[in-house]
């Protein structure tokens, strides 16, 4: 899943971003509003952590512009204000949950990772495919029986391909996906995740490349 933190003060977002990326989550930064809209009009995010105080343009006129351009992405706002005015106010804006300051990091993460699932259509919460069990909660995989240990990175190219119930995802969706926009496309990265993933899944192997297309999992 892919996550746009859009934090004005430096330090927590860099541990919300850490916290996320833990989860599995690939997460890129925004730190005023302007910059936020920027990233939103090039990358396809699930969902959007967003401070709603922020500088050149107020959180308020973000999630004005995400709804009002079609965005997809569940947008989750972030105050220090607690009365339930302002919460109220927050969600007529169009955003999807609230969250106020200061929160427990599981907390939002937990929020984060429920409103990426409102974003997707409807999925189990427990992946299963080809003798393959995917937990996305308890961050666990199976395959017939057998746990199965998994980098974040692996985890989370597993979870993309199950989802896709034996259709092709191809490499620039997996980029998309699983790494942030720091990501250099030419590094050959997914490739090597997919690599590992079929090495540690074991015979026979599941997780299929089609030259040219994609991954599937047949």
């Amino acid at each position: 899943m892919r996550v746009l933190v859009v934090e004005d003060e430096p330090l927590l977002a860099d541990a919300i971003a850490e916290w996320l990326r833990n989860e599995a989550h690939a997460v890129d930064l925004a730190h005023d509003g302007e910059a936020a809209l920027e990233r939103v009009g090039v990358n396809d995010y699930d969902v959007v952590v967003l401070d709603r105080s922020l500088p050149r343009v107020h959180g308020d006129d973000v999630c004005r512009e995400l709804v009002a351009g079609g965005s997809a992405a569940r947008v989750l706002m972030l105050t220090a204000a607690a009365e339930v005015t302002d919460r109220v106010a927050g969600l007529g804006l169009g955003a999807d949950d609230y969250l106020t300051k200061p929160f427990a990091f599981a907390e939002l993460a937990a929020r984060v990772q429920a409103l990426g699932r409102r974003a997707r259509p409807a999925a189990p919460p427990v992946l299963r495919r080809a003798g393959i069990t995917l937990d996305p909660a308890r961050r666990e995989v199976f395959r017939d029986g057998r746990y199965v240990p998994l980098s974040r990175k692996e985890f989370a190219v597993l979870a993309e391909l199950l989802r896709a119930d034996g259709a092709l995802v191809s490499a620039e969706e997996l980029l998309e996906k699983v790494w942030d926009e720091n990501a250099d496309p030419f590094t050959g990265a997914v490739r090597l995740t997919v690599h590992k993933l079929r090495r540690k899944l074991g015979d026979p192997p599941v997780v299929e490349t089609v030259t040219g297309e994609g991954y599937r999992i047949r």
